[in-house]
């Protein structure tokens, strides 16, 4: 094992190297928040990549193929389904915005305070998403070092905070971009061909598994519907998502950018499907499903290249940790926290210091829940569930609906966050019910609240019309290098 613990080792520091660079980055709000909004097309679209595909899609992702076959890779699909449309339909608008969170959008275009509810929300489902790839960590380090899942939480969480900690949105950035290489060669180009081959190729394949293994809709329509609305359309309103696409230097280039992105999710998610079935066909007696990225890393690669492999893991999990978690971190300051000190002004260092503090603290705290939670990918369907049925329509409404009104997106997205948490206690976490009912619930608040109150001033749906044809609000953006 000494040639992948040296490569492990490399690995991190060059990670810890990369985010106290960014640390000389960081000298303004936007600079740590959104990367000073300097993004060209390759850091976006890189970044982009790193932050969807964390360790659900790449050990989860595999893990739907062990189980599934090919089918499994619709978690991961509906993942890039979700980031083509984001950035199709939505991401010109969003850059245009010059917003740091979601629940700023939702104040600016239905006037007054939306962002408390949403700002909670939204807190929920970004730290639950950095649970999940903290969470994840316990893969890696159990079969580097053998050591508990406790032990490699910890390791793999202290990392990704130290260097979220230290520059912020500039430090995740350029980690993203080595994770999104090493995770590239790692997965696409090492793991994938390896596996298929050991199995004895794709012919080999279909001699060792049941015909179930190769049917592209066998993990079942409901399922797939059920990832499209929770993972695909969640993509599309997640703050952590909504963060990068605030990077962006113009609109063209978070255009250009995702689309890129979006296309290499979809060739991620087959191919992790694919090395979760040649797992299937080379180790079909496996007392977890979960176990099935680590197994076929530890059998079938030599030492050095194995520890290449597990850092494109370790990549794909930092990633997207460190994405949720700043994200997690700028709602707590933007929207929940800033209700506290409405009316006081801080300075540049201030606004720097109590990011980084809270980053901090929502750092360790994620890596106290991760200890406690047990299956990713449970995890991860409970934030997205939050998420989609606590925030879709009232977002939705918001850039298609000029008739919704506050008190409309209020009322739709408590009703649409308390149906979801019921329905996840009664009916499971793993039910598909949660999600269809919350959403039913959020949209029929949210038209008809909305067509029983006032209208959106005028005003109000005149400063979002300006805002979303380009024009600069200095009340939202006071420090933007």
């Amino acid at each position: 094992m000494a040639g992948d613990y040296a490569v492990i080792a490399l690995y991190i520091a060059g990670m810890i190297g990369i985010g106290w660079f960014g640390l000389r980055l960081a000298k303004t709000k936007s600079d740590y928040l959104v990367a000073g909004r300097r993004l060209g097309w390759f850091m976006y679209s890189g970044t982009m990549s790193a932050v969807v595909l964390g360790g659900a899609s790449t050990v989860g992702g595999v893990k739907l193929g062990y189980t599934h076959g090919i089918s499994g890779a619709w978690l991961v699909l509906t993942i890039g389904i979700g980031i083509l449309l984001l950035h199709a339909l939505f991401a010109r608008r969003l850059v245009k915005l010059r917003v740091y969170t979601v629940g700023e959008m939702l104040d600016l275009r239905y006037g007054g305070s939306t962002s408390a509810i949403s700002g909670v929300v939204m807190w929920a489902y970004t730290l639950m998403l950095t649970v999940t790839s903290t969470l994840a960590f316990a893969t890696i380090f159990k079969v580097l070092f053998d050591v508990p899942s406790i032990a490699g939480i910890g390791i793999g969480g202290a990392i990704v905070v130290l260097y979220s900690v230290l520059g912020g949105m500039w430090s995740i950035t350029l980690t993203d971009i080595a994770q999104f290489v090493i995770k590239t060669i790692g997965i696409l180009f090492v793991l994938l061909p390896v596996s298929i081959s050991a199995a004895g190729g794709f012919d080999g394949l279909r001699a060792r598994l049941d015909a179930t293994f190769f049917d592209f809709t066998g993990i079942g329509g409901e399922t797939i519907f059920t990832y499209v609305l929770v993972y695909g359309f969640g993509l599309l309103i997640g703050q952590d998502i909504w963060q990068r696409v605030f990077t962006a230097r113009t609109p063209a280039v978070a255009t250009g950018g995702g689309v890129l992105s979006g296309v290499y999710c979809l060739v991620y998610g087959i191919a992790g499907a694919l090395i979760g079935t040649a797992a299937k066909a080379l180790y079909p007696s496996l007392a977890s499903a979960q176990d099935a990225f680590a197994t076929i890393v530890e059998n079938l690669l030599p030492a050095g290249v194995r520890g290449l492999v597990l850092a494109a893991a370790l990549s794909a999990m930092m990633s997207t940790a460190s994405g949720a978690l700043i994200a997690c971190s700028t709602v707590s300051t933007s929207d929940l926290l800033a209700k506290l000190r409405r009316g006081r002004t801080a300075s540049d260092d201030a606004e720097l210091r109590r990011n980084r503090w809270t980053t901090l603290a929502l750092g360790l705290l994620s890596i106290g829940i991760a200890m406690i939670v047990t299956d990713v990918v449970a995890a991860l369907t409970v934030a997205y569930n939050i998420l989609v049925g606590g925030l879709l329509v009232a977002i939705l409404g918001a850039l298609f609906w000029k008739r919704g009104t506050r008190a409309g997106a209020l009322a739709s997205m408590s009703t649409g966050s308390v149906v979801v948490i019921v329905s996840m206690i009664t009916a499971g976490l793993d039910a598909n019910e949660p999600i269809y009912f919350g959403l039913g619930a959020s949209l029929v608040a949210y038209v008809a609240v909305s067509l029983v109150t006032k209208r959106t001033p005028p005003e109000v749906l005149g400063t979002w019309t300006a805002r979303l044809s380009g024009e600069p609000a200095p009340a939202l953006e006071n420090n933007v290098s």
